[in-house]
């Protein structure tokens, strides 16, 4: 078998906390702004918007139109849904493979009748399903509560199209995070390369989101694979960026199993 059921349940114990106050965090904001939309008040965010151009589009807040689907994807999937699970995935890597080894609990592992597959394996399925879990979370919350405050106005296919592509998004992060803290040793620089990559890219995403000038800025970061505003406007371009994100976490996964088995472990 390849999952560890014990060493799944620690990871998950380990997590829990974690996914519970993110999880939690995001559904106040999903409440906060679904109750913050009003199809009247379009034009003012339009005009909100003409007045902090910058600031607006930096965060990704930007043409968000007089629909329901289009605020959220705005205001919820153009900011807060690429960021928080973010911070939650560096806080999960940073407890797995790398922090076994710094602690020195990996040699006991090793010395246990656990395989080097099945350990990273279940590290692997840990992150995962956090990640699943939140985005499930997040997904069926924002559903039932339009649906309650706005009966009808949702466009639940784009919707969930949207949640599957900030899914795969997440999955790539996770991939960056995951893979690093197989190459290292120490925490400090799995940390370092797994969150100081993905926090960049998410930097450089920002500038991008300046204007036409900076248009060339998306080649340096993947967050521009990723763009709720594309499928709200039916852009095929979306559905491209998702197969790339997936292909990328995949090929990042797989290395890392590779990348363990062979790597020479202190103990």
């Amino acid at each position: 078998m390849m999952i560890n059921r014990q060493l799944f349940i620690i990871g998950v114990k380990s997590g829990w906390k974690a996914l519970m106050i993110f999880s939690a965090v995001l559904a106040m904001y999903f409440i906060i702004i679904i109750e913050m939309f009003d199809p009247d008040i379009g034009q003012v965010l339009i005009e909100f918007e003409k007045a902090m151009p910058e600031l607006m589009a930096m965060f990704g807040m930007e043409n968000t139109g007089s629909t329901l689907i289009g605020f959220l994807s705005s205001y919820l999937y153009g900011f807060l849904m690429p960021l928080m699970p973010m911070i939650f995935i560096i806080i999960l890597t940073n407890r797995m493979i790398a922090h076994y080894i710094d602690s020195g609990s990996m040699a006991y592992l090793l010395a246990a009748p656990v395989k080097r597959v099945s350990i990273v394996m279940t590290q692997m399925a840990v992150l995962l399903s956090g990640i699943f879990v939140m985005v499930i979370f997040c997904t069926i919350l924002g559903l039932a509560y339009c649906e309650i405050r706005f009966p009808g106005e949702l466009d639940i296919s784009v919707y969930l199209m949207m949640n599957l592509g900030v899914f795969t998004l997440h999955l790539f992060i996770a991939g960056i995070c995951f893979i690093f803290s197989c190459i290292f040793n120490e925490v400090k620089y799995s940390l370092a390369f797994g969150a100081g990559i993905n926090i960049l890219a998410y930097l450089f995403q920002m500038v991008r989101n300046f204007g036409s000038d900076f248009e060339n800025i998306k080649y340096l970061t993947f967050f521009s694979l990723y763009s709720p505003k594309d499928i709200v406007d039916g852009n095929t371009e979306f559905y491209w960026g998702m197969i790339i994100l997936t292909a990328g976490a995949l090929i990042l996964f797989s290395l890392s199993v590779i990348i363990f088995k062979k790597k020479d472990i202190p103990v």
